[in-house]
């Protein structure tokens, strides 16, 4: 076993923090190390995600960063400071050495699937990011008679979409593979949907937050502005596109529809 695989089987991110002097909460959450983060953003655990920064890996990568080392100097430290042992590539047979060396770099099943899971797992935090922004900056007022379908949305599936993420963080190998089989061409479709919202807010010079995402004509002549119910309903809460479902009774191609806030 080499020295990456047995570090990864023996060490987890959240272990290394802890050793390297980091303070983890009870709930795997620290400040990261990696931006002036002054509320805990990373979540550690077998992996790291920072939902400030965005930076992410395993137990290799997190080292790597801290200490400003290359993948391997940070797995072998990795080892020397946990006692893990591994076989030493210089151990290896002088013909299994030049046999590695003409043989192209593939990457196999396990590495495709950290992949993908790393992406399900960038995707689904925007996409958390937005909803926290959608309740707080839709959330109805007094004179509101309709609640803004963004707002609606981050209500539905706010705790879903946690949910999802506490499967990428904690599950078992099953049950991140069951999750990325059923709903991979789903995230696909959401994080088109975050991309059209930025490439939205880009071309009219608005900060890529969601905040403008949902295709409102921003240059409207106030005065044009008509006092009922409907004309606000047609010009300031326009239908979504696709999203992820707010759990199993709610279709992730289904937008949430606006709710009468006076029932």
């Amino acid at each position: 076993m080499n020295v990456f695989e047995a570090v990864k089987q023996s060490v987890t991110t959240r272990q290394a923090a802890s050793f390297y002097g980091i303070r983890v909460g009870r709930n795997g959450m620290v400040c990261c190390p990696f931006h002036n983060d002054r509320t805990p953003s990373m979540k550690v655990d077998s992996r790291f995600y920072c939902f400030g920064c965005g930076a992410s890996g395993d137990v290799i990568d997190f080292a790597a960063l801290l200490h400003g080392l290359g993948k391997r100097e940070a797995a072998v430290r990795l080892a020397e400071d946990f006692g893990v042992s591994y076989e030493k590539s210089g151990n290896a047979p002088p013909d299994r050495k030049r046999h590695n060396r003409s043989q192209p770099r593939q990457k196999s099943a396990e590495q495709r699937f950290q992949e993908t899971e790393r992406y399900c797992f960038r995707v689904l935090c925007d996409y958390l990011r937005l909803l926290e922004h959608w309740k707080t900056a839709y959330a109805p007022q007094p004179q509101d008679d309709i609640w803004h379908p963004l707002f609606v949305e981050a209500l539905q599936r706010i705790s879903y979409t946690e949910y999802l993420l506490d499967i990428l963080l904690y599950g078992e190998i099953e049950e991140k593979a069951a999750l990325i089989a059923a709903q991979g061409k789903e995230v696909l479709r959401l994080e088109q949907r975050i991309s059209e919202l930025a490439a939205g807010n880009a071309g009219s010079g608005q900060k890529d937050d969601g905040h403008n995402g949902t295709g409102a004509d921003t240059d409207r002549n106030p005065g044009d502005i008509r006092g009922d119910t409907e004309r606000r309903r047609e010009e300031q809460h326009p239908k979504l596109p696709d999203g992820v479902p707010a759990g199993p009774s709610v279709s992730w191609g289904a937008a949430p529809e606006p709710f009468d806030g006076a029932d």
